[in-house]
């Protein structure tokens, strides 16, 4: 009586893989069958489609494949291996090995069996940055404001844990499922204690009763720029000024910091992770404060980490295009850089001191200003240079001494820098006969 044959096959378990190591794939069967084929496929798209890795065919004893072939390991137990040399991202997904042997009852039928394997690749995060969220944007002087720290892991796999330190000590925050609505205005009233410095407040605040010693502030936060709408005085400035001026609240609460995480996949298999740590900023706590952000990965022996220390303005240093200035020529006054590195990124105002610029407007924005066909009239005037970042602002001024320029004749300029013509200099001389006509 004839026996049917018999056939069992598993594969063995794989522990996650690292992108770059090797990784051999080992399925074991056992049958007292005659062996008919091994086909090793690797399974994509939710198991719709199976390529074929791997094909031993007895009948024809060939094999088409860098892989290697099956082996006997002892009596009736066999092994077959497919080593993969370099995983990458795409070869995570499961894997199949089937078998196939021949019925002892008849040559023509086959007993197949199979068995299956899924292979985790990982890849460590490639790099991590931290950035301030919404700079630079202009700040008040007269109201708390919130500040958000953004941590961003690119080409992990899987989603690594992020989380912030300050100083070195690990941050307990309160987590935060959703962005804040306003990310500007928004803060938990209870977190906050203002007062304003009565010292420092300016002097059309104090007249109208807004602010008063020992008061507490108004309902209404005092909209900024309430002190450049007072009326216009010309200033007497010395050739360079750097002064700092803080936020003129008192914020006298321990912070509360809030942290939310999300990731989103990315193309090639890997994560984009990004963490934000918000809480209302104290300049005068949080001003030289080291700020990291720190990712653990599976695949990372060790933590990846990125930090930034908050920095208020200090200095602005300017420089002037050309160092000597003619009567028409064009002037690029340039912010170069900073005695020191500063977080987060200033925006950089630029005004004219007791007049408004050249251009007609009250101030311009950006690292460089550019007065076009300077005229004479503009010597010696004075250009204010204001950083500010949410923790603090500084002045920089500096002076333009305007030459006369051999290449156009005295007299033919006029204000706005342009040439004058003879019909201008006709109508001068016929009011003037006019005037004098009328007085004899």
């Amino acid at each position: 009586m004839l026996v049917p044959s018999y056939l069992t096959v598993s594969i063995e378990p794989l522990p996650p893989v690292v992108v770059g190591d090797a990784v051999t794939l080992k399925c074991n069967f056992k049958t007292d069958g005659k062996m008919r084929e091994i086909v090793w496929y690797r399974v994509t798209d939710g198991g719709t489609i199976k390529q074929k890795i791997f094909t031993f065919d007895a009948m024809f004893s060939t094999n088409f494949s860098h892989m290697e072939n099956y082996r006997k390991r002892e009596d009736l137990v066999y092994q077959s291996t497919v080593r993969l040399p370099e995983v990458r991202i795409s070869d995570n997904g499961p894997y199949e090995c089937h078998v196939g042997i021949y019925d002892r009852a008849t040559r023509e039928k086959v007993v197949l069996a199979s068995g299956n394997v899924f292979l985790n690749v990982m890849a460590p995060p490639t790099s991590i940055s931290v950035l301030a969220a919404d700079t630079p944007a202009p700040f008040s002087r007269y109201q708390a404001q919130n500040f958000t720290l953004v941590c961003v892991v690119s080409g992990g796999k899987p989603a690594p844990l992020v989380y912030f330190k300050r100083d070195g000590e690990p941050i307990e925050a309160t987590p935060l499922p959703e962005p804040p609505v306003g990310t500007g205005n928004w803060a938990p009233r209870n977190l906050l204690h203002r007062d304003l410095d009565d010292t420092k407040v300016p002097k059309s605040l104090m007249d109208e009763g807004e602010v008063g010693a020992g008061q507490a502030p108004a309902t209404m936060d005092p909209p900024r720029g309430l002190a450049a709408e007072r009326d216009p005085v010309t200033e007497t400035i010395p050739e360079t000024v750097v002064s700092r001026e803080f936020p003129r609240w008192v914020h006298v609460a321990e912070p509360i910091y809030y942290f939310r995480h999300t990731h989103a996949p990315v193309s090639d298999g890997t994560v984009e992770a990004r963490a934000t740590l918000t809480w209302t900023l104290n300049p005068q706590i949080d001003n030289e404060a080291l700020f990291s952000c720190e990712v653990k990965h599976p695949a990372l022996s060790m933590p990846m980490q990125s930090e930034v220390t908050l920095v208020a303005p200090k200095g602005p240093k300017i420089t002037m295009t050309p160092t000597r200035a003619r009567v028409g020529d064009t002037v690029r006054i340039l912010v170069q850089g900073f005695q020191n590195e500063v977080f987060p990124e200033p925006l950089f105002t630029w005004t004219r001191v007791g007049s408004r610029l050249l251009d007609g407007s009250a101030e311009h924005d950006g690292k460089e200003l550019v007065l076009e066909r300077v005229p004479a009239e503009l010597n010696g005037s004075m250009y204010r240079c204001t950083a500010q970042n949410p923790l603090g602002s500084t002045d920089t001024h500096t002076r333009l001494i305007v030459f006369e320029n051999p290449n156009i004749p005295r007299g033919t300029e006029d204000s706005n820098g342009s040439l004058t013509g003879h019909c201008g200099f006709r109508l001068v001389l016929a009011l003037t006969l006019t005037v004098i006509l009328e007085l004899t």
